[in-house]
């Protein structure tokens, strides 16, 4: 039985992590890409997995989330940060919670500024960054509630705070790389290493980026746990 598995999606980059407890056989998700559905449960098929929890580091402006097929098909139950805005999932999370699977447990840590409903999930000896830390960058500040110095203050303070082995899993990555470690991000990180919070804050507003292709799209949706709107569902 695998305990670990990285999905990646090519359209978005996005990085899709399964966890799993090898005793009962209960598995998470973060980040599903909803297009990907029909590969997750294959996957739990084949290694004899129950999906238990569906997780979001934050609600997506690239992606439609597969919360909603996931928890359709497999029973499962979806958790997101208590002020995502996401009312539709089974758990809000908050500082300190646990998301409990099999014998496993997953620590949730609240790291805004990308968005405010940013969270990190720490299991084992790893962190699931989403879209505030990852390597050799981090995630924008200019929209969905972005704020450069909170970001800079969750990195710094929450993450940098762990020991330096402890790995770092991003939410997406452009360049092909999979995973670092935190004493890697604190030593070489381009937009953070020996950077005063005030330039950092100065490095992100100079950043000057197109907004994600799919954000009309992907927002409304993951508002809605992935789920259809009116008009989608008419049209189908």
């Amino acid at each position: 039985m695998i305990l670990f598995h990285q999905f990646f999606d090519q359209t978005s980059s996005t990085l899709t992590y399964l966890l799993a407890d090898p005793l009962s056989g209960d598995a998470v998700i973060i980040d599903s890409v909803k297009e990907h559905l029909g590969a997750y449960l294959t996957f739990l098929q084949e290694q004899e997995l129950q999906l238990a929890w569906v997780l979001e580091t934050h609600v997506h402006a690239d992606h439609v989330t597969g919360a909603a097929g996931l928890r359709e098909m497999t029973g499962a139950r979806s958790a997101v940060s208590a002020v995502g805005g996401v009312l539709c999932a089974d758990r809000q999370l908050i500082d300190g919670d646990t998301i409990v699977f099999g014998s496993e447990v997953i620590r949730v840590i609240p790291t805004p500024g990308h968005t405010p409903g940013c969270v990190t999930y720490h299991w084992r000896d790893r962190l699931f960054t989403g879209d505030s830390l990852m390597i050799a960058g981090c995630g924008r500040t200019d929209f969905q509630g972005g704020d450069a110095g909170q970001l800079y203050d969750s990195i710094t303070k929450r993450l940098f705070s762990l020991p330096d082995e402890t790995l770092v899993y991003p939410g997406h990555d452009y360049k092909g790389a999979r995973v670092s470690c935190i004493g890697q991000e604190k030593d070489s990180n381009p937009r953070l290493a020996g950077r005063s919070r005030q330039e950092f804050i100065e490095l992100m507003s100079r950043l000057d980026l197109a907004p994600p292709k799919l954000i009309g799209e992907a927002l409304p949706a993951n508002l809605r746990c992935g789920k259809p709107g009116m008009s989608e569902t008419h049209e189908a």
